[in-house]
C-alpha cells in the first residue's frame, strides 16, 4: 500500500519481488583515529531501510498505476518488515525506475519487468 500520508494508503499491484535491506547511517566524524590500535569509530546515528521493488510482466495501465503511486518525492509505503516480523508504515523516496518492453501488440504493452528501488527518509 502506499500514499502521501500514513492515512492515505491505497493498493497497487503486489511486486513479484522484494529485497528488503538495511544500511546503517555513520555520522561525519566516524572514522580511524591514530592509536596504538588504529581504532575504528563507526558513530552509528540511524539506520534506514532500502526495498529493491520488481513488478514482472505488467500491462500497460497496471505498470502506469504503479509508476504514479511512487511518482511524488516522497510516499509512505506500508510493507512486512522482517527484522521485526511485522507490517510497518515507513516514509520512503524511490530512486530511478526502468521499464523494460516485453511485447507490444494492438491490445496493449506488457512490460517485461518495472522495478525500482525505495529508501527510507
Amino acid at each position: 500500500m502506499v500514499g502521501t500520508t500514513p492515512s492515505n494508503l491505497h493498493a497497487v499491484p503486489n511486486p513479484t519481488d522484494i529485497s528488503w535491506g538495511l544500511s546503517d547511517i555513520s555520522s561525519a566524524d566516524a572514522g580511524r583515529t591514530n592509536d596504538a590500535g588504529v581504532t575504528m569509530h563507526k558513530n552509528l546515528i540511524a539506520r534506514k531501510r532500502k526495498l529493491q521493488l520488481t513488478w514482472k510482466n505488467l500491462d500497460g495501465q497496471r505498470t502506469a498505476d504503479v509508476l504514479q503511486a511512487f511518482m511524488p518525492e516522497y510516499v509512505y509505503v506500508r510493507y512486512h518488515d522482517p527484522a521485526s516480523n511485522e507490517y510497518q508504515v515507513r516514509q520512503f523516496y524511490s530512486g530511478d525506475k526502468t521499464a523494460p518492453v516485453h511485447s507490444m501488440t494492438i491490445g496493449g504493452v506488457i512490460y517485461k519487468t518495472v522495478s525500482f528501488n525505495i529508501i527510507e527518509r
